[in-house]
């Protein structure tokens, strides 16, 4: 098709902007190499405006179309994890501990592509805002954008974004209507008894026996909480306490996640988590201080945004190669935020990693450069069906 084509000649350009970024990861609000970069870049590709400094290191681009007509939102997000890389690639990391374990560096190549495209082809009416977010991983950018006026400053009926997936063949795109990606929690519990040797049990109140029960306790919560039909994860990941083999803590900590679709299921968790660990605590004799921290909420996909990108997906990849994501994820994104301001649609790109290949946030994932015109495709086809001329 014309628009890939079109990009897939500046295909070499995108692998060479996306292993750049992938030798220089930055964390959450971090993203000042990054965004200077993708900046710089807007202005050579000739967008409109470049507006910097939105959520500290965000950018948005404003390209004008011809004629006029209304306006969408394009969104990549551009942070990395705090992960030592060992892929082994030429591109891999320069920094240690630090690295693009989830592919934001294709995501923001991927979307450069396309602004280029866009502006210089300026095949639409109306304007599309392209939308390079910091801190997704943990750092909520998303939610800071909107809070800092991202969809007052630049008004759009429509916000969209794609997230690569390794497990699906390169190239193949997966959408969904409805909840696609899981509400997210952090939970952090921390148990104070009382210390005692180890060989002496009697003299104290052992946090780590407490602990142990509440851990165990907690997997009730979904299985006898929620109604079975429904979707809940209630995880325990990090127990801490103790210095010594002989000696019981004063204090043990648990730290956790918790997911769900439904913001009745998110009520219920809380509550659940928290009477819980504080009952358990209390029956032992000890106390919990239990922190239920709401990070990100369901990215919900509107049904007509999500009908109209999957169509724009079909014009890239052939009808045969867009299907419907059978059922949604448990992992979270904070696009969440943005598609509770605007409707929108969060759509699936396939980068065609085998089952023996790392996946995303491991320490040997690397993006597949392959997949790059087919995601910038994307956001172009996207832009001239959703702002036709004439």
């Amino acid at each position: 098709m014309p628009v890939l084509n079109r990009i897939a000649d500046f295909h070499d350009e995108m692998t060479a902007w996306r292993q750049d970024f992938h030798r220089h990861p930055e964390l959450a609000f971090e993203e000042v190499r990054t965004s200077g970069i993708v900046a710089e870049k807007l202005r050579a590709f000739g967008v409109d405006e470049v507006i910097t400094g939105i959520a500290r290191t965000g950018v948005v681009g404003v390209i004008r179309g011809q004629g006029a007509g209304p306006a969408i939102g394009l969104r990549a997000d551009m942070d990395a994890l705090p992960i030592l890389e060992e892929s082994g690639v030429p591109h891999a990391s320069t920094i240690p501990g630090k690295m693009h374990a989830c592919g934001h560096d294709g995501h923001t190549a991927m979307l450069l592509g396309a602004a280029r495209y866009l502006a210089e082809t300026r095949n639409f009416a109306g304007t599309v805002h392209v939308i390079f977010q910091p801190a997704e991983e943990m750092g909520g950018g998303a939610e800071v954008m909107v809070k800092e006026g991202l969809f007052e400053r630049f008004p759009m009926d429509r916000v969209f974004a794609i997230h690569n997936w390794p497990s699906l063949p390169a190239g193949e795109m997966r959408w969904r209507a409805g909840p696609v990606m899981a509400a997210v929690a952090d939970i952090e519990i921390t148990i104070t008894g009382k210390g005692a040797h180890g060989a002496m049990p009697h003299m104290g109140n052992d946090p780590v026996v407490i602990a142990a029960q509440i851990v165990t306790a907690l997997q009730s919560v979904v299985a006898r909480n929620v109604e079975p039909v429904e979707a809940g994860v209630v995880t325990i990941g990090k127990i801490e306490g103790g210095n010594a083999f002989n000696v019981i803590p004063e204090t043990v900590s648990l730290r956790g996640t918790a997911r769900w679709f439904l913001p009745e299921v998110g009520d219920i968790l809380e509550k659940k988590v928290t009477e819980i660990a504080s009952g358990i605590a209390t029956a032992f004799g000890a106390s919990a201080d239990v922190r239920f921290f709401r990070m990100y909420p369901s990215t919900i996909n509107e049904a007509g945004a999500t009908e109209l990108a999957s169509r724009a997906a079909a014009a890239v990849v052939g009808e045969a190669n867009v299907r419907e994501l059978p059922k949604p994820t448990m992992g979270g994104e904070d696009f969440a935020f943005m598609l509770n301001a605007k409707p929108g649609s969060y759509l699936m790109l396939g980068s065609g990693r085998t089952d023996a290949d790392a996946g995303l946030h491991h320490p040997r994932y690397d993006f597949n450069d392959a997949v790059l015109p087919v995601g910038a495709s994307f956001f172009a086809a996207l832009a001239e069906q959703l702002l036709p001329r004439g």
